[in-house]
């Protein structure tokens, strides 16, 4: 009884050159050559007691958990956590934070 609508000419013509330019892309964007792969965040974060570890924080200005996270490619949680042991260490102080972000210095 019901079934699908016949569509008519213009709207066939219209689908089809959308379908042409969606091929093209996806073939622009395969030659344009390949994608780096992101390289996912590690889970443990390194050694706090390295001096290799506090010497590349000397050079940061601002140390809060995102900044670290970035420079040193882990998860925010294990950035937190090195910063965590870090200050109990003394190498780091607590400037000032809440209970969703805290922000260190280097002695």
């Amino acid at each position: 009884m019901g079934g699908k609508k016949k569509l008519s000419l213009k709207q066939m013509e219209r689908m089809q050159e959308k379908k042409d330019t969606e091929e093209k892309e996806k073939k622009k964007k395969e030659k344009a050559g390949t994608s780096k792969e992101k390289k996912l965040p590690a889970v443990i974060p390194p050694d706090a007691k390295s001096d290799k570890v506090i010497g590349e924080l000397k050079k940061m200005h601002v140390l809060t958990p995102y900044s670290v996270a970035t420079h040193f490619n882990m998860r925010i949680s294990a950035a937190k956590d090195l910063l965590d042991q870090l200050n109990e260490n003394g190498a780091i102080q607590l400037v000032s934070g809440n209970h969703n972000i805290k922000i260190y210095r280097v002695d």
